[in-house]
C-alpha cells in the first residue's frame, strides 16, 4: 500500500472512533429540541387600569391549562382607545383578546367567553349623594320607596335603560361631569355608581358637597367577559376550558377575592351589610349563564 494511503487511513481512524459519540449526542439533543413546543402569540389590550391587570392575570392563568403554549403580549400601540376601536381591532386581527362589560351589540360582533371575570361585580351599584341627604335614604325600605327619588345618569349609558325599565325615575345628561354639579345642586337625589367608582369620584370636583350613601345597593346582572375574534374559536375554547378548570379547583375565586383592588372595593363598600334591590337587565344577552350560580358574586358569602 502506498505511504500516502496509510497516512489517509491513519487520519481517518479518529473520525470512525468518534462517530458513535457524535451519534449519541445527536440522539440526546434532538428529542430535547423537538420537545420544545412552538408558542402562539396572543396580543391583548394594554394593562392600564386595575381591572386591565386583573383581566390579564386571569387570562394568563386560564391559558396555562391549554395544551398549546401561549405567549401573552400587550398591544404596544394600544393607548387609550375607545371600546369601539378595540372591537374593530379584534375583528380585524390587530389584537387577539379584549375585555369589557357585555351586551347584545358587542356579542353580535365578537366572540365572548361566557365566564364573568368579575363575577358580576360591575352590576352592583351604590350611590353618590349630597352629604346632607343620608336621612332621606335611611327611610328607603322598598323598591317603591326608591322609585320616589330621582337618579342621575348619562343619557346614552346602558345603565340608564336598566334603571328606567325597572320603573326608576332617571334625570339624564350628555356630559359625565355635569352629573356631579347637578347632584350637588339638587337636580336629582342620587348618582348610581359601580362599587369600584365613587371612592375616586366623591372628591373629584373641589367645592362640591358630596358623600357616598351608606346602606343601599342596586344589583343587576352585568357580565364582564374576555372576547376573541369570531375567526379564532380555538382560542376561545382554550380560555373557557382554563377558566372552568380554575373554577373547579378554587383558583378563580381565590384570585378574585384576593386581588388587591377588588378586595379593597368589597371592604370599602361594605357589600354584605347593605340592603339590596335586585333589578332586571332587559339588555342581557340570551347566552348569559344566569343559571350557573358559581359564576356570580354572592354577597352573603363574603
Amino acid at each position: 500500500m502506498p505511504l500516502s494511503s496509510l497516512r489517509f487511513l491513519k487520519n481517518l481512524a479518529p473520525c470512525y472512533l468518534l462517530a458513535p459519540c457524535y451519534l449519541l449526542v445527536l440522539l440526546v439533543i434532538a428529542p430535547a429540541a423537538m420537545a420544545q413546543p412552538k408558542s402562539t402569540k396572543v396580543t391583548v389590550m394594554p394593562a392600564i387600569t386595575d381591572i386591565d391587570r386583573y383581566s390579564v392575570r386571569m387570562l394568563t392563568l386560564a391559558l396555562a391549562h391549554a395544551s398549546t403554549r401561549y405567549d401573552i403580549v400587550p398591544d404596544a400601540d394600544g393607548g387609550h382607545r375607545t371600546q369601539g376601536r378595540y372591537i374593530e381591532d379584534l375583528r380585524t386581527g390587530r389584537i387577539d383578546v379584549m375585555w369589557a362589560a357585555s351586551d347584545a351589540a358587542i356579542e353580535e360582533q365578537v366572540l365572548p367567553v361566557r365566564i364573568p371575570l368579575l363575577k358580576g361585580l360591575l352590576g352592583h351599584r351604590i350611590f353618590l349623594i349630597h352629604k346632607n341627604s343620608q336621612s332621606k335614604f335611611d327611610a328607603v325600605n322598598t323598591l317603591d320607596d326608591l322609585k320616589k327619588l330621582k337618579l342621575g345618569q348619562g343619557a346614552t349609558w346602558a345603565d340608564t335603560k336598566i334603571l328606567e325599565s325597572n320603573g326608576l325615575a332617571v334625570v339624564k345628561t350628555q356630559k359625565y361631569d355635569n352629573l356631579f354639579y347637578m347632584l350637588d345642586g339638587g337636580r336629582f337625589d342620587a348618582f348610581p355608581r359601580g362599587v369600584q367608582e365613587p371612592w375616586g369620584e366623591v372628591n373629584k370636583i373641589p367645592g362640591l358637597e358630596l358623600a357616598i350613601e351608606k346602606r343601599l345597593m342596586l344589583v343587576y346582572k352585568m357580565p364582564f367577559y374576555l372576547f376573541v375574534s369570531p375567526d379564532n374559536p380555538a382560542l376561545a375554547r382554550d380560555i373557557e376550558k382554563g377558566l372552568n378548570a380554575m373554577i373547579a379547583d378554587g383558583t378563580f375565586d381565590h384570585e378574585f377575592l384576593n386581588d388587591p383592588s377588588i378586595k379593597k372595593v368589597i371592604e370599602l363598600a361594605d357589600l354584605k351589610n347593605r340592603k339590596v334591590f335586585y333589578l332586571d337587565n332587559p339588555a342581557l344577552p340570551k347566552g348569559t349563564p344566569v343559571d350557573r350560580a358559581e359564576l356570580w358574586l354572592d354577597i352573603n358569602s363574603l
